[in-house]
């Protein structure tokens, strides 16, 4: 092939990945725009439930209702104890089934679980 030849081949190839990588972005910027569109709403508990976790465990049990979700980090911000301590305290509720935890991406979020298996967990103790 001559200069021309190979030049027009390598433009449209890269045109090709061009437009392929344009349409990646843009799938990608809108499940991004689903993703941000989901906010948990914080949860009610009543006092006499809370009443039967311990003081250390309700401090950021009750920062996580308020939040709705939230990570250790965020927790350790609004309770002023470290982080280590509080991703501890979290992981206790989720044993517990006081709370949900799921990964997102190398960060581990909690969320309260619904009221109904929280009646159901205090029916069990």
């Amino acid at each position: 092939m001559n200069g021309k030849g190979e030049e027009m081949v390598r433009r449209s190839i890269f045109e090709k990945i061009f437009r392929e990588i344009m349409y990646v972005r843009q799938r990608l910027d809108d499940i991004e725009k689903n993703f941000s569109n989901l906010q948990p709403q914080p949860i009610s508990v009543s006092e006499s439930k809370l009443i039967t976790l311990p003081d250390h465990l309700r401090k950021t049990y009750v920062v996580v209702a308020s939040k709705g979700e939230c990570n250790a980090v965020q927790v350790s911000n609004l309770t002023g104890r470290c982080r280590a301590i509080e991703s501890n305290y979290l992981n206790q509720l989720s044993r517990m089934g006081w709370l949900n935890k799921r990964r997102i991406s190398k960060t581990v979020h909690f969320r309260p679980i619904q009221q109904k298996a929280v009646k159901r967990l205090l029916i069990r103790q």
